[in-house]
């Protein structure tokens, strides 16, 4: 799984990329006309894989992890090809979450793109720079489907779908809130749209703002509730010195700031669930893992995500909840109070299972 990191410049998103994927980024790179994109890999903060990991003392301990995509920042326009523009487009075209940064804190020193600091406007900005777009590949693919010698049946078909499409993102209507039916939807599911993608709201606050709020914070929090989007007030400076101190400093830091749990932590466990993804766990002496699958997947699938052989060969799951082995203790002692299961090929894996796979092929 993929996430993409959007907003305009001189916003954070670098410093957010730095603290989701533990790298050292030059966060001032995109102001001095480099326009390439930074991949790294962010960890999933997960309590049950580090009690697990107590348990079993294992040679190795792997968390859940998401692609982090940190992209030059969008300005108005990009939609046509300025700034970055089509480059930025492209990066986050197969991404499967944006996040988007936008920028509360005032500095005198750092000057904001649009000249001004004004959350919503910039949330609603970047939305339509997304819905153009798209808007524009609709038009482009209609046009190429007209323009070949030969139009297939599903081509025509296509073309249909794109050109209700069109006149709804003509009039300001994003993919995500256009009503398809099913067999219009498979027509067109060899698309991306960049307005069909999850979106999460990250307003970078400065320590002060973080404490005491800051301006529009109410309307900005109803604003995102009402386009469903989750919406989280983080300090990128203080999460940046939060990550560099020592634990009894960091704890102390951290309860001045009436921050409870980092929120970059809180940022990659809400990603997480926005991509409709959980973990089921393995546990051993040789490792303790946390395993991503989509919800709703059965445990023969899951199975084939550790190896397709145990999926082939696929014979039962041993199955206990986290919660019914942290009460228990232990596995045995799990196994004792009757919390241990066997489950078949179609049961649904659930967030937090352990599961031992046993197979034969």
């Amino acid at each position: 799984m993929k996430v993409g990191l959007i907003g305009l410049p001189i916003v954070g998103k670098t410093t957010f990329f730095n603290l989701l994927t533990n790298q050292k980024m030059e966060t001032s790179s995109f102001q001095s006309g480099k326009v390439e994109a930074h991949l790294g890999l962010a960890q999933v903060p997960d309590e049950r894989v580090a009690f697990l990991s107590e348990q079993y003392h294992p040679k190795k301990t792997t968390y859940a992890q998401i692609e982090v995509i940190d992209v030059p920042g969008l300005v108005s326009g990009s939609s046509e090809g300025l700034g970055s523009g089509n480059q930025f487009l492209s990066n986050i075209r197969q991404v499967d979450c944006l996040v988007h940064i936008v920028r509360a804190f005032a500095d005198e020193h750092v000057m904001h793109a649009e000249g001004s600091i004004d959350v919503i406007r910039d949330i609603e900005n970047i939305k339509t720079e997304l819905l153009l777009a798209d808007l524009q590949m609709v038009e482009g693919r209609i046009e190429r489907i007209a323009s070949g010698k030969k139009i297939l049946k599903e081509q025509e078909a296509e073309s249909t779908v794109l050109k209700k499409l069109l006149a709804l993102f003509e009039e300001g209507v994003s993919f995500s809130d256009a009503t398809l039916s099913d067999e219009e939807s498979q027509t067109i599911e060899h698309l991306d749209f960049l307005t069909d993608k999850p979106v999460v709201i990250v307003v970078n606050v400065d320590d002060m703002q973080l404490v005491e709020g800051y301006e529009q914070q109410d309307e900005i929090v109803a604003h995102c509730r009402d386009h469903g989007y989750p919406v989280f007030q983080i300090s990128a400076k203080a999460e940046m010195e939060i990550s560099e101190l020592d634990p009894q400093d960091r704890a102390e830091f951290m309860e001045e700031l009436r921050i409870e749990t980092s929120g970059v932590d809180v940022l990659a466990k809400t990603i997480y669930e926005r991509l409709n993804l959980i973990s089921f766990l393995t546990a051993g002496e040789d490792e303790v893992r946390a395993w991503t699958i989509r919800k709703g997947l059965n445990a023969r699938s899951a199975a084939g995500k550790i190896h397709s052989d145990i999926e082939r060969g696929f014979i039962r799951a041993e199955v206990v909840s986290f919660a019914d082995f942290k009460e228990a203790g232990s596995m045995a002692k799990a196994k004792e109070l009757g919390k241990f299961r066997l489950e078949g090929k179609e049961y649904i894996v659930q967030d937090g299972d352990i599961v031992n796979f046993r197979f034969n092929v």
